[in-house]
């Protein structure tokens, strides 16, 4: 009965009409985040000399939204499954298009910190909704990871859209509006996707658990931030004390998510050896990579002097490379295996990471472009075939709440990342010796060097900018060292748990 009844229900999802414009719609959001996220790295030296934050300010700014998107994805993805899935991208798409002008006029650190942190809880809201949909979109497997391919080359995309559209606007305009972009790609969203998206939930959600909402967001920014600290400032009495909030909290959320006849989170997915391993997968990889290339823009700008527009154009090769592997990756671990392909671009990811450790100040771009472009091959090929590995490991109405997994270990490698990492680099950094007579500030942020440099007498200032920029590049290559050693080690670990995972070949 069972094989009669399946290609039945397969046939007719095929046939779905509407179901490609529909995902027309749901990559418009996947690129709004992209483009968000990509962009602050660009204009980070120009917010640094207009709302002159500390180092640790530049770093919340850099983190915080992370921070809050990973405190709450899990809890908008189960939410997303309760009151409908389109309904929630639809309300979080105009609160993201909203939020982002507050980004755009904040005018103290205090401020800035405070908008991207919203951005946070308008963005948790955005991509657990579309991967979920395209599971429910998508009932074929093969379909399903080609649409899983084109949603990733999208994300990928937006990596390359947000620097040189952010670096066009940072040349003609204030930094703002690099955060103004989103606006219209919002309304976009939203005016297409009304008539475009089919609403999808669950049949039998039951209730939306606060509490667990509470525990999971206190939970997750409490790990975060004290692992932040512990990096920035060694194990004091306030990391030690976050973290020991955030374990016990995390340890009750677990503890009540098994215990509710409908939980927040089904804890049994992660019995699923390929569901944990590509978990672990993404979280690693973004670990990785974050730290590095939330500095990289800065060393373009700042270290080699090139202009926005020009280090936007940069970083191309990464998404290049991405955009092409996420289109084939579902084939090729069809053909070859899941294991080789993740593997394979973790490994190969950490091997671009070991070459950009000899960087210098005048390091020639023919080393930077191709680091680059290998580093988007490997997380290409990477992603997209651990999001098809995470969606087919669900039923499709706990798709919001996997989906929001994925997201969540996405969203704390990145904050995990821009802290460990990005700690490395700024303390690093701030050792430099400087000359006589220069300012405090000029240790906090390579921007904050520049902008001093202008006050001090030419001599002195170009001696403490030499002073800077070579600090600043040892501590980003002793980042990429680390980078290196997490994406190898995660290679090595996806080697052993994704072991007999397959792709449904469908049909």
């Amino acid at each position: 009965m069972t094989s009669t009844l399946q290609p039945a229900t397969v046939t007719e999802a095929v046939k779905r009409p509407g179901r490609w414009l529909a995902l027309s719609v749901l990559v418009l959001a996947v690129l709004l985040v992209a483009v968000d996220a990509t962009v602050l790295g660009l204009a980070t030296p120009y917010i640094t000399e207009d709302l002159r934050p500390s180092g640790t300010q530049l770093l919340w700014i850099g983190d915080v939204y992370s921070f809050v998107i990973a405190g709450l994805l899990v809890s908008m993805g189960s939410l997303g499954d309760r009151i409908g899935r389109k309904r929630i991208l639809l309300v979080g798409a105009t609160a993201f298009g909203a939020v982002s002008v507050l980004n755009a006029y904040a005018t103290t650190p205090e401020m800035m910190i405070l908008a991207r942190a919203l951005l946070g809880v308008a963005g948790a809201t955005l991509m657990p909704s579309t991967l979920a949909l395209i599971r429910n979109l998508f009932h074929d497997p093969r379909e399903r990871s080609l649409a899983i391919g084109i949603w990733g080359a999208t994300a990928s995309a937006g990596t390359a859209v947000g620097p040189i559209a952010g670096g066009f606007l940072l040349e003609h305009f204030w930094w703002g509006s690099v955060f103004l972009i989103n606006l219209p790609v919002m309304a976009v969203l939203v005016v297409v996707g009304i008539k475009l998206l089919p609403e999808s939930r669950n049949p039998d959600p039951g209730p939306w658990d606060l509490y667990s909402v509470v525990l999971s967001l206190v939970g997750m920014v409490g790990i975060v931030y004290a692992v932040k600290e512990a990096a920035a400032h060694g194990f004091g009495w306030a990391a030690l004390a976050a973290g020991l909030v955030g374990a016990a909290a995390l340890y009750r959320f677990v503890r009540r998510q098994l215990t509710l006849p409908t939980p927040l989170l089904d804890m049994r997915l992660f019995r699923n050896r390929g569901f944990s391993g590509a978990v672990l997968a993404d979280l690693l990889t973004v670990l990785g990579l974050s730290g590095l290339v939330f500095f990289l823009s800065q060393y373009l700008q700042l270290v080699q002097g090139r202009r926005p527009f020009e280090a936007g154009l940069a970083e191309l090769p990464a998404a290049i490379g991405a955009v092409a592997a996420g289109l084939v990756a579902g084939r090729a671990a069809r053909r070859f295996s899941v294991r080789a392909v993740v593997s394979g671009g973790l490994a190969a990811v950490g091997l671009a990471l070991a070459a950009l450790t000899v960087i210098d100040q005048s390091t020639g771009y023919p080393l930077l472009g191709t680091a680059l472009l290998v580093v988007g091959i490997g997380a290409g090929f990477s992603f997209t075939v651990t999001a098809d590995v995470i969606l087919s490991s669900v039923p499709r109405e706990q798709a919001g709440a996997a989906s929001a997994v994925s997201e969540t270990a996405y969203e704390l490698g990145a904050a995990l990342g821009i802290a460990v990492l990005g700690s490395i680099v700024t303390g690093v950094y701030r050792g430099f010796t400087a000359p006589a007579g220069t300012p405090p500030d000029a240790h906090e942020s390579l921007g904050g060097a520049v902008e001093a440099a202008a006050g001090m007498p030419a001599q002195a200032s170009g001696a403490m900018l030499d002073a800077a920029r070579s600090s600043f590049v040892d501590g980003l290559a002793l980042a990429a060292g680390a980078g290196a050693a997490v994406l190898l080690a995660a290679a090595v670990a996806a080697w052993f748990l994704l072991r007999d995972q397959r792709l449904d070949n469908g049909r």
